[in-house]
């Protein structure tokens, strides 16, 4: 450390910049920690604002059962919504039988298998 004019230590160039990387350290880690933040309040306020409600036409969705699986039903779009290894449940129910539903099915297969990740 340096003396300045009043014979009181002054920090050396050296020093000013670790402390001055230090500070933006914290505030980076600061600012990315509310950024994190923010991002959970606002997935949160979408989940419920969001939740059970029909992505084609916003309506409200009903649970209805088929082939044991429960499935979200949009009555006023007609939509038929399924959650995730639904597809893979009502594709081995519907092998003894195979016909139009197994194909349709079959078509999300890799997709249940791989599906894409955030």
């Amino acid at each position: 450390m340096a003396k300045n004019s009043h014979g009181a230590s002054k920090p050396s160039k050296p020093e000013n910049e670790y402390f001055v990387r230090e500070d933006a350290e914290s505030k980076r880690r600061l600012a990315f920690q509310t950024k994190r933040q923010i991002a959970a309040k606002e997935l949160e306020r979408l989940k419920e604002l969001h939740w059970n409600h029909c992505p084609k036409c916003g309506l409200e969705m009903h649970p209805m059962e088929l082939a044991g699986v429960e499935v979200d039903v949009c009555f006023p779009c007609g939509g038929v919504f399924l959650d995730k290894g639904d597809i893979e449940h009502l594709r081995r129910a519907h092998a003894r039988r195979p016909g139009v539903t197994d194909a349709i099915l079959n078509w999300f297969s890799e997709e249940t298998k791989h599906p894409i990740k955030d």
